[in-house]
């Protein structure tokens, strides 16, 4: 894990200690559970409506309310709120849950893109808060580029035949 953490400070110049910041306060106290579904909901319209196909076509198996409620009650636990995501699905287990996606670099890029204009675009997010969830969500979305692309590398390894 360590080797990933040097890797995303290199590649964003965020330290694990700024991306954790989150913890720092209770986000979920602060901002409340309707702010984190109109951003969820801002962020996954934009998403879906991608001027990118190749982006698009990430997330076109996908029914929009549950990524839209999946994302809400993750952000929710992982921000100082109540258990949802886990009571439902289990464990959030970030890497696991996304190997069926394609998450290169390329791919989180965009991610962030649509997130940063979503966290500008809902006013009940303060300055503070804003540059918390986005450090955070910089340091997950390359957490999940490398981590997913470093598991299918290993895996790809092991489908060789000789």
């Amino acid at each position: 894990m360590r080797d990933i953490e040097k890797q995303i400070e290199k590649m964003t110049g965020l330290s694990l200690e700024e991306a954790m910041s989150i913890d720092e306060v209770n986000l979920y106290d602060r901002l409340g559970e309707e702010t984190f579904w109109k951003l969820s909901k801002l962020f996954y319209n934009k998403v879906y409506q991608d001027e990118e196909i190749w982006f698009r076509n990430i997330f076109k198996n996908r029914d929009i309310e549950d990524s839209i409620q999946n994302q809400v009650e993750f952000f929710i636990q992982r921000m100082g709120g109540p258990q949802y995501f886990s009571e439902r699905k289990g464990h959030p287990a970030l890497i696991a849950r996304h190997m069926d996606f394609n998450m290169k670099e390329k791919a989180a890029e965009r991610w962030l893109f649509h997130m940063k204009n979503s966290l500008e675009e809902t006013p009940e997010i303060d300055d503070d808060s804003k540059h918390r969830m986005l450090n955070y969500f910089t340091h997950t979305a390359y957490f999940l580029s490398i981590g997913v692309t470093q598991h299918q590398n290993k895996k790809n390894k092991r489908n060789v035949r000789f």
